[in-house]
């Protein structure tokens, strides 16, 4: 049954990819993107130079979001919890604006964004514990309160900026327009170190799904391994946002899918949490690139329209149990 579903996640995963390479505002023949016949320069250069690294740094980064996402759930034990909702892609945006007002090069904007994304994790995780158990409320509550302080800061930063103000506020609702080479391999290390970081703890983290009390009662060091795993979610997330800017509910939405499909056993889940993590922004992107054709809708626009009712049906659910 898992090498069924692998084999029709990689399926999948050509399909869309495919389909965005083709589509656009200029369509590129799918049998010249299968090699069944050449492709001319402009076909060559529209492929390669724009919707290639686009379409990987849309893959690359709906992993990063998605892996982000199905660790911070666990953490906190509450299927609600995402980066974008508990406030920590807020206070990775906020760093990142930061650093493009100090004139720095590129490469800061990712450390500028993860030392503000790791001071607020470290906020809200310190804030909405009790004891050795998470408030869910108290969580959420700090996590909209911090994202609406920091949205604040941020749109105050913007309105400084005065030229670069659209461009800065395309990137803050998610825009991958803007995708190079050199942006990717920005994101290469992040995505593989992350990767096996998570997986190595692929043990502890299901554990740690059977609750603290549990998971202390099987000799796990839960503060320590919380908040390891918090400083790698926040690298995660600062990376991501710091070249992509805010793209919500990435990681509330396939780790929650994921888990229903699969199950819960992190061995399983991490894995097609990555896969599909890609595969859903790769979508999300491409529905926002042909929707209003020659005009780009961004891809954190996308993302917001299909995860605000997903996020409000979790709500629900929760409360009904």
């Amino acid at each position: 049954m898992k090498k069924i579903f692998f084999l029709i996640s990689l399926l999948i995963s050509f399909i869309v990819i495919t389909l965005s390479l083709s589509v656009g505002s200029v369509i590129i023949p799918i049998k010249n993107l299968l090699f069944l016949s050449p492709m001319d320069d402009y076909m060559k250069m529209i492929v390669f130079e724009l919707r290639l690294p686009r379409i990987i740094m849309a893959f690359l980064v709906g992993m990063l979001l998605a892996s982000s996402g199905n660790i911070v759930q666990i953490i906190f034990q509450n299927p609600l919890a995402d980066p974008y909702i508990i406030g920590i892609a807020s206070s990775a945006t906020f760093g990142a604006v930061i650093a493009y007002l100090l004139k720095l090069p590129e490469f800061y904007y990712g450390v500028i964004a993860f030392i503000s994304c790791m001071l607020s994790t470290l906020l809200i995780f310190k804030i909405s514990k009790r004891g050795n158990k998470i408030e869910v409320n108290t969580l959420l509550i700090v996590g909209i309160t911090l994202s609406s302080f920091l949205g604040g800061f941020t749109s105050f930063s913007i309105y400084m900026i005065g030229e670069d103000s659209f461009k800065i506020t395309m990137w803050l609702m998610g825009y991958l327009g803007n995708a190079s080479w050199r942006q990717i391999l920005f994101l290469i290390f992040p995505l593989v170190f992350s990767s096996i970081y998570f997986y190595s703890k692929r043990n502890e983290l299901d554990i740690l799904m059977l609750g603290d009390e549990q998971a202390h009662s099987l000799g796990i060091n839960i503060s320590k391994l919380k908040f390891h795993l918090l400083i790698v979610s926040s690298f995660v997330v600062a990376y991501s946002v710091a070249f992509t800017g805010m793209i919500g509910f990435v990681g509330l939405i396939v780790p929650h899918i994921m888990r229903s499909i699969i199950g819960p056993l992190n061995s399983r889940l991490i894995p097609f949490v990555l896969i599909y993590g890609g595969v859903f922004l790769l979508f999300c992107d491409t529905v926002g690139r042909i929707i209003l054709s020659p005009v780009e809708v961004p891809i954190g626009v996308i993302t917001s329209i299909l995860g605000a009712p997903f996020f409000l049906y979790l709500a629900l659910k929760a409360r009904r149990k």
